[in-house]
């Protein structure tokens, strides 16, 4: 039975920067979508980092809940000529290749001179001004996301308008970060699926948990600035600090835009 559509499709190639919005992404095993989540801005402390780097948590990062003025930045990563490219205002400001020296060198410049006019949030995990370096590969083999499990994200687009609603202003979808949004379900519906499987366009899903949710929400994803208090809301109103659940890849697929949410 199809409960859902697909809306729209997100990948975050970089973390804590900009989502790209795309047609189709092909799930894995093991690993969710390949791409997503590949390239981290990590905190130098001491010994210079080396290109490629485990999972470690967000802490180690520099992402737009502690830096939300990083929202501020239009990034876009073409993974087909392996170009970053940056702008702000319309001006660009930075364009560099991430599979060389020079390139990671100055990307990692970049963002580290950028950072130093920036003001962290009080919660911060990270408020020090170290250096970072741009970590991970364009092969797809690493990824950060927050939590370590390998998962993609779903949300409602019925949720998003439950909390405009409550808010009385538009809660963008980018706030959020999803890498599906799902319409023609009731606000809030996703709840109910964890612990359920569910055909995904090809791909076969089960969905694990419920999403805990962090300042990153409250930051205007255009502007970089905090604007819109969606935590308090959340507490306030629905009980509790969670929007959208995680799901786990059971079986390889596509997923393309228009495709169903199928209980199985």
């Amino acid at each position: 039975m199809s409960i859902a559509t697909v809306k729209q499709l997100f990948t975050y190639p970089i973390k804590g920067l900009t989502p790209q919005a795309i047609d189709r992404v092909f799930l894995e095993v093991g690993h969710g979508i390949r791409g997503d989540r590949a390239f981290a801005l990590m905190f130098v402390d001491g010994a210079q980092s080396p290109d490629i780097v485990p999972w470690m948590s967000k802490g180690k990062f520099a992402v737009q809940n502690d830096w939300p003025g990083l929202a501020a930045l239009d990034c876009h990563y073409d993974s087909s000529d392996d170009i970053l490219t940056v702008r702000a205002g319309g001006a660009r400001l930075l364009q560099a290749q991430t599979g060389t020296p020079e390139g990671r060198d100055r990307i990692s410049a970049f963002f580290t001179g950028y950072l130093a006019s920036l003001h962290p949030t009080p919660e911060a995990r990270h408020p020090q001004r170290s250096p970072l370096h741009l970590v991970g590969t364009r092969t797809g083999d690493t990824r950060y996301p927050d939590r370590e499990p390998v998962h993609i994200s779903l949300l409602s687009e019925a949720t998003l308008q439950d909390l405009s609603d409550a808010s009385g202003q538009p809660a963008d979808v980018r706030r959020f970060r999803p890498n599906v949004l799902l319409e023609g379900v009731p606000a809030w519906e996703e709840f109910n699926w964890v612990g359920q499987q569910f055909h995904l366009g090809d791909a076969t899903v089960a969905i694990t948990a419920r999403i805990g949710r962090c300042p990153n929400i409250e930051v205007n994803p255009d502007t970089g600035d905090r604007d819109l208090p969606l935590l308090p809301l959340l507490q306030e109103k629905y009980g509790h600090l969670q929007t959208g659940v995680l799901a786990k890849i059971l079986t390889p697929g596509k997923v393309a835009i228009s495709d169903t949410l199928r209980m199985i």
